[in-house]
């Protein structure tokens, strides 16, 4: 066991939530780092406040998001946020002013030039330096497409990357899975597709965080409103993936769209580089390539799905080929966890990176 004494405290803001509950899972088996977990509701009307939940073996009352449930807290100690953007932008600056590191798995701070945009895998000396108190986690597409990217990049140089995402409803929360679950419950024994508007007849007004009905369908839409008909998310991923990868012009062209999984989002990704690429060396690559798993035999059915990946840690990479039109492009797919790797695993990485500096002073 860790010696409390020395140790620093890990404060995790949204203990409860889909991704909190992953969280707690992997803290449970990862390496004991921390002198004391303190577990704290995600807004301060989160129901969960007060309830017990189990981490490593002992129940921790949920703490109201109130100032005193940050008390005690100081230099060296850990906070993460999984929450909603609006309440890590709110509390963030109460905790770095008390000396302790946030961790926002949020997206409140992912575009701010003065956060480190961290993926361990690819970039953890970038936690060394966050002249705000504050490291950032990218979203779960930029990550499941920077871990096989980064790795690539590294041997041949990127120069421009397309990408259609396929996400899965986790990705908005309980209320994504729960819409999911209810909107497959209306179409369930219909005889539907015959005729036009049969599925949005069958879901009706019901359609929980998401454009368009989701059960049975795929819906071209993931976030706000952007600039010349873009989505915010899409956006977003673009900006990330720069950001994660120090290339600040990298041309970046990505379609969202939702799909009607639970948990497990994947990607199709067509990666030009600087010169001619091996297959044989992609596949060297992929295979030694930390936090990403090699599955590519489409002859004998082996090839990535977000049902192989979830609860599991790494990309699965698969469908590596090259471009037939370009040797120097390589086309593949992505599968990954979007709640585990996606989230709360990559915000528990650089918890623990932060943790191995405080021990080393």
């Amino acid at each position: 066991m860790t010696d409390p004494r020395s140790a620093p405290a890990l404060a995790v803001v949204g203990a409860a939530g889909a991704v909190g509950s992953v969280l707690l899972q992997i803290l449970s088996q990862r390496a004991d780092v921390w002198g004391g977990i303190r577990l704290i509701a995600a807004s301060p009307a989160d129901r969960a406040a007060g309830r017990p939940l189990a981490v490593r073996g002992e129940e921790c009352e949920v703490l109201p998001l109130t100032e005193d449930a940050f008390e005690g807290l100081g230099p060296g100690d850990v906070v993460v946020f999984l929450t909603a953007d609006d309440v890590c932008a709110r509390w963030a600056p109460d905790v770095t002013a008390r000396g302790a590191v946030v961790v926002d798995q949020s997206g409140a701070f992912r575009a701010d030039p003065e956060v480190p945009l961290v993926v361990p895998e690819l970039n953890a000396a970038a936690a060394r330096i966050r002249p705000r108190g504050i490291l950032a986690g990218p979203g779960a597409t930029t990550l499941a497409l920077t871990v096989v990217v980064g790795a690539l990049h590294a041997e041949f140089g990127l120069r421009d990357l397309t990408v259609s995402s396929y996400q899965a409803a986790s990705s908005a929360g309980l209320p994504g899975t729960d819409a999911l679950r209810r909107q497959l419950a209306l179409v369930a024994g219909r005889e539907l597709g015959g005729q036009p508007g049969d599925v949005r007849r069958a879901v009706g007004e019901d359609l929980g965080p998401f454009a368009a009905p989701l059960a049975l369908n795929v819906v071209p839409w993931s976030g706000e409103p952007a600039e010349d008909g873009w989505s915010s998310e899409e956006l977003a991923v673009r900006a990330e993936t720069r950001k994660v990868l120090g290339l600040e012009a990298l041309p970046v062209a990505v379609t969202c769209v939702r799909v009607p999984v639970v948990t497990g989002h994947s990607l199709s990704v067509r990666a030009r580089f600087e010169g001619e690429v091996s297959l044989a060396r992609a596949h060297e690559i992929l295979a030694a390539a930390p936090g990403v798993v090699l599955v590519d035999d489409p002859a004998t059915g082996e090839f990535p799905t977000p049902a192989d990946a979830v609860g599991t840690d790494p990309a699965w990479v698969g469908r590596v080929r090259r471009s037939l039109d370009d040797p120097c492009g390589l086309e593949f797919f992505v599968s990954m966890d979007n709640l585990r790797k996606g989230a709360a695993l990559n915000a528990a990485q650089i918890a623990e990176l932060l943790a191995a500096e405080s021990a080393s002073r």
